[in-house]
């Protein structure tokens, strides 16, 4: 009778155990206690026509492939604001994380934490310096997005003259590797001179006060290229105070919607358009493919596009988005 009753009350308690493994995963055998059909997109900040076109792409392949996709990001474009939102995405335990982390190393320790609670995390548009945390990078290869500004300024300058580089944040993945690739490739041009890298704060007023600086230094300055949407804004503002819109050439990096109609205004003189819904898409295809035990590809690099007036008819593909 003991024997019976040992029996029965051990086979009781293993019932009970497994009623709360399958409550608290939603799933037998998901010991991390996450919705494996469920993934969250932080983008780098809030209402940006780049992140928007990323999040657009994401979710119509989410749904493609049997998943929900939600997106939570930060007002902000910094390791501050994001860690609460990725903090607070974390603790609903979703099955993967899409997200573009605002600085490449500050965001290493919260990632980190995700990672370790059991959640797959994927890359996408920047990256961490640690390359162990995450799954899979999705980006375009800024670098190379880089080179192809100073090709492109260099033609509209007729390869001569100083030309400066207004970057975002010092820490940025993305925005460093295009001002580095922008560098190494004026060497080309014995022509032009660089004056260097200046940083903005992804603030477009501070964007502008470095270009009437630079202006008033050196007022032969041939050219500008801004590396992202904040630094082009602030530049163009810089050189419509100087009367010297169209005189100083500009290139911008992204095709927000802004940007498409400084270029058709003529106020910038050439875009380099990258391709964030398809790292929306390639993203979700990574961390799906991650979910179901199938391989993954460590680093994936997207298309870029230089696009100038004469061109933009047939680029419409590459503008980004206000709203899915």
């Amino acid at each position: 009778m003991r024997v019976a009753k040992r029996t029965a009350v051990l086979i009781g308690v293993l019932m009970v155990v497994g009623a709360m493994v399958v409550s608290c995963s939603g799933e037998v055998g998901n010991s991390g206690g996450t919705d494996a059909k469920k993934l969250v997109l932080i983008p780098g900040v809030a209402d940006e026509p780049f992140y928007i076109s990323m999040q657009c792409g994401a979710a119509g392949e989410a749904t493609k492939l049997g998943y929900k996709l939600d997106t939570q990001a930060p007002t902000k474009f910094d390791a501050g604001s994001q860690t609460p939102v990725l903090t607070g995405v974390v603790a609903n335990k979703p099955g993967g994380i899409l997200i573009a982390p605002t600085h490449a190393t500050a965001m290493a320790n919260p990632i980190k934490q995700a990672k370790d609670s059991g959640i797959k995390i994927v890359e996408v548009d920047t990256a961490l310096e640690d390359t162990s945390i995450a799954l899979s990078s999705i980006s375009s290869d800024n670098k190379k997005g880089g080179e192809l500004a100073a090709a492109t300024l260099a033609k509209l300058v007729g390869e001569k003259g100083p030309v400066l580089v207004i970057n975002t944040k010092a820490g940025t993945s993305t925005t460093d590797a295009r001002a580095q690739g922008f560098e190494a490739a004026l060497k080309n041009y014995p022509g032009m001179t660089s004056l260097g890298v200046q940083y903005n704060n992804n603030e477009a007023a501070q964007a502008a006060s470095i270009v009437t600086a630079t202006l008033a230094a050196h007022p032969d300055l041939a050219g500008v290229f801004a590396t992202n949407l904040s630094s082009a804004e602030g530049a163009a503002t810089g050189l419509r105070n100087a009367n010297k819109l169209g005189q100083v050439k500009l290139v911008g990096f992204d095709a927000s919607p802004k940007q498409v109609e400084d270029l058709k205004a003529g106020t910038v003189q050439a875009l380099i358009a990258q391709d964030p819904s398809g790292i929306g898409v390639t993203g979700v295809d990574q961390a799906v493919a991650a979910l179901e035990g199938k391989p993954v590809t460590r680093n994936i690099q997207t298309e870029m596009v230089a696009i100038t007036q004469a061109d933009m008819d047939t680029n419409t593909k590459y503008f980004y988005k206000r709203k899915c």
